[in-house]
């Protein structure tokens, strides 16, 4: 059972971290420059991250969030059509969507997705290798809870 504060946050619990004294500065540069106030803030969103990405890989069956930037160009033969009706077969998956022009003939889309790690990985592996899209990105996130 986590200890909590008299606010019932999690307790603060100090350690010590051992480093080459290199590995220290150009980690202490990295901080600055993502302007965290302290080394302490930047090892918690590292820890956060990697327990993210664990959580990911563990178990595919687990419910999870996540977002997928794509980006194409509009007039590229049915590339509309076949990304329309995979959305459509798969709108259990989608949240929300968020439609941008880029320019003149390219376009971005960004879904927020929840659902099991397994559907939402094979989904954006699926819309990404459609012909026509130049670009896609799946960013895992998290719910929250277990971090």
């Amino acid at each position: 059972m986590l200890e909590k504060d008299n606010d019932g946050n999690d307790k603060l619990v100090r350690f010590g971290v051992s480093m080459e004294q290199g590995l220290l500065e150009r980690f202490d540069k990295l901080t600055a420059k993502k302007g965290y106030a302290n080394r302490s803030e930047a090892i918690r969103d590292l820890v956060r991250a990697e327990l993210v990405k664990h959580r990911w890989q563990e178990s595919k069956s687990t419910r999870q969030v996540a977002v997928l930037a794509i980006v194409y160009e509009h007039e590229h033969s049915d590339l509309m059509h076949k990304l329309m009706h995979f959305q459509h077969e798969n709108e259990n998956l989608i949240i929300s969507s968020v439609h941008i022009h880029m320019d003149r003939d390219n376009c971005m889309e960004v879904l927020i997705l929840r659902g099991q790690t397994k559907q939402i990985e094979q989904f954006a592996e699926n819309i990404i290798s459609i012909k026509g899209v130049k670009y896609g990105q799946l960013m895992r996130g998290t719910t929250g809870k277990e971090i």
